[in-house]
């Protein structure tokens, strides 16, 4: 020990003497100016005290000169720190290798999260980003998002909007079709008026155009409703037809409801592990074996460290009461279409309709409604 705390010079030590005149042993280390702190007098013969540790070796000779036992109780200061980190290198050098490969793993693109529109295709886009040299396993620096973005609005005829984005070790990208202009019909453009939905024609009021249905009639979607022509047989002219009919529609949702049978409780038990991924593998910094015989897996993938969640479940026994079921179910299907309809249609009356299949139930919300079915469109030949 004496021969280690040569080498360092910081650190405290609180010591513990046994002597028959520990008076005589402090005044010796006073004399030779080593200095103490914390002196404790435990009995006649022990006393205990703080001294610095570059002058435990000059302690050690006073110690046998006067015969005083020494005991080290306490050790404190860098350079025992340091000591311990020598004792443990292998430790220490791990540490020092794992936040190194974090860090440098970082500094890469491992996941590119494409979110699209309409009907814009991310496999497309990601082939672009390919031949733009982007793809999983790309050091960030050499990604140029405002590049990216310059070059995908002016290399791409249908797209409108376009956006990259680094989060972490993701590369988002945000898309959204060009959408084609609306087909105007102006004012003083000849047009027809045509069924938007299926439905019972109740009635119809026109300013300009001849209606070819009447009340009663069943129409189907795209059918002409009001002819954009007037005038006699012989000596007609085309007109901006003009006008409402309103018609009888019919909106329905159904679903299909187990009455008994079992399903999956989670327990409150779970297991979590956390692991980076490397060249399209898992490298696992937690890893706790999954004892669970039924689970739901769950992975959260968000940041550059990945976590995989195992929730423990049962199955258990379920039994429904049907007429409980069939309301509920009702009613949430009858908010859902409601929600679906704008405001100016009418809503008339609704009926719920229920089929017994086994131990499951059928059930349909039909919702009768009234509203104007008419749209311009442009002047048929038929």
């Amino acid at each position: 020990m004496n021969n280690k705390l040569k080498k360092y010079k910081r650190g405290i030590i609180t010591i513990e003497i046994q002597s028959h005149i520990p008076e005589k042993f402090i005044n010796l280390l006073w004399r030779n100016g080593v200095q103490i702190k914390n002196i404790r007098k435990k009995s006649i013969t022990n006393m205990s005290m703080d001294i610095n540790l570059k002058d435990f070796q000059l302690i050690d000779d006073i110690a046998k000169k006067t015969k005083t036992k020494i005991k080290i109780l306490n050790r404190r200061g860098t350079s025992f720190l340091f000591i311990k980190l020598r004792k443990r290198i292998a430790l220490v050098f791990g540490f020092f290798l794992f936040f190194s490969l974090i860090y440098f793993l970082s500094t890469f693109i491992w996941k590119i999260d494409i979110q699209t529109e309409n009907n814009l295709s991310p496999y497309e886009i990601r082939q672009k980003l390919i031949s733009y040299g982007i793809y999983p396993g790309i050091r960030k620096d050499k990604i140029d998002v405002y590049n990216i973005q310059k070059k995908f609005i002016n290399d791409s005829d249908n797209i409108m909007y376009f956006k990259a984005r680094i989060e972490g070790s993701r590369l988002i990208v945000n898309a959204v079709e060009k959408t084609p202009p609306p087909n105007v019909i102006l004012e003083e453009d000849p047009c027809d008026l045509v069924a938007k939905k299926d439905g019972e024609i109740l009635w119809i009021y026109t300013t300009s155009g001849t209606s070819v249905v009447k009340s009663g009639d069943i129409v189907k979607a795209g059918q002409i409703l009001v002819k954009g022509q007037q005038g006699r047989e012989g000596n007609t002219y085309e007109v901006h037809a003009k006008g409402e009919v309103i018609a009888r529609t019919f909106y329905e949702k159904s679903k299909e409801i187990s009455m008994k049978g079992t399903k999956k409780e989670k327990t409150g038990k779970e297991i979590n592990n956390l692991y980076i991924e490397f060249l399209g593998k898992k490298i696992y910094l937690k890893n706790t074996l999954n004892k669970f015989k039924t689970y739901d897996k769950i992975i959260e993938n968000k940041g550059f460290i990945k976590k995989e969640i195992f929730y423990e479940t049962n199955e258990v026994n379920f039994s429904l009461i049907p007429e409980e079921v069939i309301k509920s179910t009702a009613d949430e299907l009858y908010s859902q279409i409601i929600e679906s309809l704008d405001k100016s249609i009418k809503v008339v009356s609704s009926e719920t309709f229920k089929e017994q299949v086994g131990d499951n139930y059928k059930i349909r919300v039909l919702v009768v409604a009234e509203e104007n079915i008419a749209y311009p469109q442009k002047l048929s030949n038929n």
